[in-house]
């Protein structure tokens, strides 16, 4: 899996037109830049409430998108960035919290834990715990539970449905948290054997994680509905991830939609929640479409 996809991608495709060429080779790889860019392209009337702890390590942090109106009552969209399960970080991302907070979705995107500093499934313990924590504090709305849509791109996609498929993540916690409300996968390495290949091999590295680091292992019946979406040029994570994934939900009979998006990458799939780059696919309208229906909320309450 390649590292800081959003960082190259975004920098190459974007930030030539903005910045300039030498500005974006001297600047890339800093957390100033990554900043920047995102706040370049990231939609207005928000708030952000930033470096948040949900644990004691430096990186279980989250930052919350909130609609600027303070409407709390909304669904809730738990986003986790991609990055190779090595890098990434969730300054880089504030155009994900924008888009959604800005059409009435309050988004929460945390950090996690790094290889080489932990190994699986540490990453997925600490989305679990991030989650557990935005339930507790954010979706409890008094006598009635605001529902929780995880959302996921990359590295990031594969964390998010073993947090949502595979229950023993969440039911670790005490008191439980409720269940998602439904999953969107952007671009997931959902089916793939990540204790065999040469760039994996070591980050999920025991005998008894060729199954349990594979999402598509735990595909069930009551899993929560499930939108996921792959780009036909992407040459980082291969369509068979999604399409795997796809039919083993459906042949449980679980209620699922996918949706293959042409002329776009790995990093276009995300991209494409950005306001410049909306028109080349429907990613946000279809995320908004999905998270208005499983979360019971007429669809003419937000606007693409």
């Amino acid at each position: 899996m390649a590292r800081s996809w959003i960082t190259r991608g975004a920098a190459i495709t974007l930030s030539a037109g903005l910045l300039g060429i030498g500005t974006v080779l001297v600047f890339q790889n800093s957390m100033t830049f990554k900043m920047l860019l995102s706040s370049l392209i990231s939609d207005s009337g928000v708030t952000v409430e930033r470096g948040i702890d949900y644990g004691s390590h430096p990186r279980q942090q989250l930052d919350i998108y909130r609609p600027e109106s303070g409407d709390e009552s909304g669904p809730i969209a738990f986003f986790l960035y991609g990055g190779g399960w090595r890098g990434g970080g969730r300054a880089s991302y504030g155009f994900i919290g924008s888009a959604l907070a800005a059409r009435g979705v309050t988004t929460v995107i945390p950090d996690y834990r790094l290889y080489p500093e932990v190994k699986f499934p540490a990453f997925v313990d600490d989305a679990a715990r991030a989650y557990a924590w935005t339930s507790e504090q954010l979706a409890n709305n008094g006598s009635e539970q605001r529902p929780i849509v995880v959302v996921g791109h990359s590295a990031g996609a594969h964390i998010g449905a073993l947090l949502v498929l595979d229950r023993s993540y969440l039911n670790g916690h005490q008191p439980a948290v409720a269940e998602p409300a439904g999953f969107v996968g952007l671009a997931g390495p959902y089916a793939f054997d990540p204790t065999t290949w040469h760039s994996t091999k070591d980050i999920f590295a025991g005998p008894e994680n060729s199954e349990r680091a594979r999402p598509v292992s735990f595909a069930r019946p009551d899993a929560p509905p499930a939108l996921v979406m792959h780009g036909l040029d992407d040459s980082v994570v291969r369509l068979w991830n999604m399409q795997t994934l796809a039919k083993q939900l459906k042949d449980a009979g679980a209620d699922v939609r996918q949706i293959e998006l042409p002329d776009i990458g790995h990093i276009g799939v995300v991209l494409a929640i950005a306001w410049p780059f909306r028109s080349r696919a429907p990613v946000l309208t279809e995320t908004l479409e999905f998270i208005n229906r499983v979360s019971q909320r007429p669809s003419s309450q937000v606007v693409p």
